[in-house]
């Protein structure tokens, strides 16, 4: 009578590392905006910066259990980084990137000792002050933000000094995403390893892993600044495809957005931000065409019959119908 292998958690790690056909074809439809819908590669663009910004919130929200109202905090301030750094001193678009990606996680380890030690209402209060603060000291630096009027006179030089930013977005598209699937790659990484696993375990139950030894503040500054870092690069292709940055960046609704688009994919699932970004930024597209001014009321109705019908996101209802060979647990 043959015995059964136990599973070891490396065993489980592996099996959810394994890339599933359904995977490779999702990445290979994020190609096909160059050939099905070209003229709208601008908002293609859009998209995929709306998706790795909510990969960055879904790291803390969806995997360390860390609310936030104030994440665009990081998104802001790497746009605004890429942007003074084109204007004064550097165009060329990966150094500006690179540049944004420190500023951004600079600050969000320094802001990490903070989070680590709140959670609940003071955790989304103190976001969200951090938010407002940031808002507030952009607005009040005119000289150097440019104020309500936002950064002008940004300029990105052709990409390795050969590909120009067009004006139909090809460019721009391309960058995004490239951005988009190595910091996936990376969060996916980072979600299916044993750090990934205790992350979760603290979203759980954090008293339970510190009893088994679990260094939980220290995991959860981790995922703040790599979270913080994502955004920012974000934020700095924003700047970089549009060749501007405004105080929206920084604002309130931004973040909040972003929790709409994790809503709506599904929270503590990274395909969920890409395909909440999808979603959001298609039916904001069309709601907007539609009625300019009562646009985000259809947004809210949207918001309310996932929440109602499918409480745990889009890919959570997706996932009860697909074959258990296709399902993941992140």
């Amino acid at each position: 009578m043959g015995l059964t292998a136990a599973i070891t958690p490396l065993d489980h790690i592996a099996r959810r590392s394994a890339w599933r056909p359904l995977e490779i074809v999702f990445w290979l439809l994020t190609l096909s905006p160059f050939y099905l819908t070209p003229d709208y590669l601008q908002l293609a663009s859009q998209i995929a910066i709306t998706a790795l910004f909510a990969i960055s919130l879904d790291l803390i929200l969806g995997y360390g259990g860390l609310v936030s109202l104030g994440h665009a905090a990081f998104f802001g301030l790497g746009a605004y980084t890429a942007g003074l750094f084109s204007k004064h001193f550097w165009g060329e678009p990966l150094s500006g990137l690179l540049l944004a990606a420190v500023i951004a996680g600079v600050f969000g380890y320094f802001l990490s000792f903070i989070i680590a030690t709140f959670r609940g209402l003071a955790l989304i209060m103190i976001t969200m002050g951090i938010g407002q603060l940031m808002l507030e000291a952009a607005n009040s630096a005119g000289k150097i933000t440019g104020g309500a009027d936002g950064l002008q006179g940004v300029k990105t030089w052709p990409l390795f000094n050969a590909i120009r930013f067009d004006l139909y977005g090809n460019t721009a598209y391309g960058y995004s995403l490239a951005a988009l699937f190595v910091c996936f790659l990376v969060a996916r990484r980072i979600t299916n390893s044993p750090f990934g696993l205790s992350l979760q375990g603290i979203r759980e139950n954090s008293t339970r892993m510190l009893a088994i030894g679990a260094p939980n503040n220290a995991h959860v500054r981790k995922i703040f600044t790599i979270a913080a870092v994502m955004a920012g690069i974000a934020g700095a292709l924003l700047t970089q495809t549009t060749e501007t940055v405004s105080l929206e960046t920084l604002s309130f609704q931004r973040s909040a957005d972003l929790l709409v688009v994790l809503i709506l994919g599904g929270v503590g699932r990274l395909y969920g931000g890409i395909v909440g970004a999808v979603i959001y930024m298609v039916a904001r597209d069309h709601f907007s065409g539609v009625n300019p001014q009562y646009w985000y009321f259809w947004i809210g109705m949207l918001l309310i019959a996932v929440v109602v019908f499918l409480p745990n996101g889009l890919l959570g209802g997706a996932s009860r119908l697909a074959p258990k060979s296709w399902q993941r647990e992140s």
